[in-house]
């Protein structure tokens, strides 16, 4: 076996309510101003609101950003970041989904930093420890609070960039399972799926470990046994809370071995079509499994498991049996099946193809991949 390391380097708080302690956070990061960055429908609700308040209450000065789009684009980026210089804040405080989260990450870059966003694409380009962050995540589905990356819309080139640097890790999180219980159906579905993926493509990743593992079958269990419940009512405490820890262990278990060709292939139908992330994601589950399912069919054994909670059908199991469970879970959710419901055009394929083999992402799904293969895959999840 292969050595590994792991490491969660940040505070995690997890309760309802417990947005109230953003002040004494923000005050041990030696804040005198913070800048929340969210977006237009937290905005409206209020939320943004509320924990602007919680933090002038607490002695804390606060100004916002709340322009953040689904797929968020480098321009989003530098117009935030300008808002944030202007502020004379000194932390930024990140509220909703993975769009705001992103976006935080990548202020906090070039804030500290300066140039443009795309100077520092790849892993481990970013040079020294960032503007300090603290996550409060809406949606039980990124698990961006506890990731190393950030995702960025270029839409000069069509592509999604990412930035990877533990030194964009959020410094705290805090995870209050009341913040999702308002979130629209549609959007608590495509969460709950992207967070499934996360777990999914992380547990059968060739650079999983035994301490990812741990983290993302847990994850499988916890989602698998609610995400239905949740969609349906997130009103259902019980479920929201037991969706957002599967997020949480999702998130963490991807950030230490990474994802697959689901998220290599996502990615350009989000940049090219703004399919949301959780949406792709769901459409490729089932035809990437397929494939991948004569590498590592043990795996995904113990991935049926815990979604089936151990139910036996007197099925013999092979690959179809976890692609038929993925895409019956998929139908109860409302998700489309296949890639031309979401918008998405042949004749893109190509480009498409050549950008999902630029991710790292590829280097570590458990079958090789080739670029004649994502084409292939492409085709047939259409």
């Amino acid at each position: 076996m292969e050595e590994f390391s792991f490491s969660i380097p940040q505070g995690i708080f997890f309760g309802d309510r417990i947005v109230t302690k953003l002040p004494k956070l923000a005050s041990k990061l030696g804040g005198k101003k913070a800048f929340i960055i969210s977006g237009p429908h937290l905005k409206r609700i209020g939320l943004v609101g509320k924990c602007s308040e919680e933090l002038e209450n607490g002695g804390v000065q606060c100004e916002s950003f709340t322009e953040t789009e689904a797929n968020p684009s480098t321009d989003t980026v530098h117009k935030a970041a300008e808002s944030f210089v202007k502020s004379g804040a000194d932390m930024i405080i990140a509220i909703g989904g993975g769009s705001p989260l992103d976006v935080a990450k990548a202020v906090a870059v070039v804030a500290k930093f300066g140039g443009n966003i795309n100077d520092y694409e790849g892993v481990s380009k970013i040079p020294g420890p960032v503007v300090p962050i603290i996550a409060v995540p809406t949606t039980a589905g990124t698990g961006s609070e506890v990731t190393a990356f950030s995702v960025i819309t270029d839409h000069s080139r069509n592509y999604k960039l990412t930035i990877g640097s533990e030194y964009i890790l959020p410094r705290y999180a805090l995870l209050d399972p009341e913040l999702i219980e308002s979130v629209p159906e549609k959007t608590a579905a495509a969460c709950g799926i992207d967070a499934l993926v996360h777990a999914i493509e992380a547990y059968v990743s060739l650079k999983a470990s035994p301490f990812s593992d741990m983290m993302a079958l847990k994850a499988i269990e916890l989602i698998g046994g609610n995400l239905c419940e949740y969609v349906e009512n997130r009103g259902n405490k019980d479920a929201a809370r037991s969706m957002m820890q599967g997020s949480l262990f999702a998130g963490i278990a991807f950030s230490h071995a990474r994802l697959g060709n689901v998220h290599a292939m996502s990615h350009p139908v989000s940049a090219y079509f703004d399919v949301p992330h959780g949406l792709a994601n769901a459409i490729l589950l089932p035809t990437v499994i397929e494939y991948n399912g004569s590498a590592t069919i043990e795996k995904y054994y113990d991935i049926y498991r815990c979604l089936s909670s151990g139910r036996e059908d007197g099925r013999e199991f092979d690959i179809n049996t976890l692609v038929d469970e993925i895409k019956s879970l998929s139908k109860k959710l409302g998700i489309p099946s296949g890639l031309k419901e979401v918008g998405v055009k042949e004749e893109f394929f190509e480009k498409m193809s050549t950008d999902a083999m630029k991710s790292g992402n590829i280097k570590v799904n458990p079958r090789k991949t080739t670029y004649e293969d994502i084409m292939k895959l492409y085709k047939k999840a259409y």
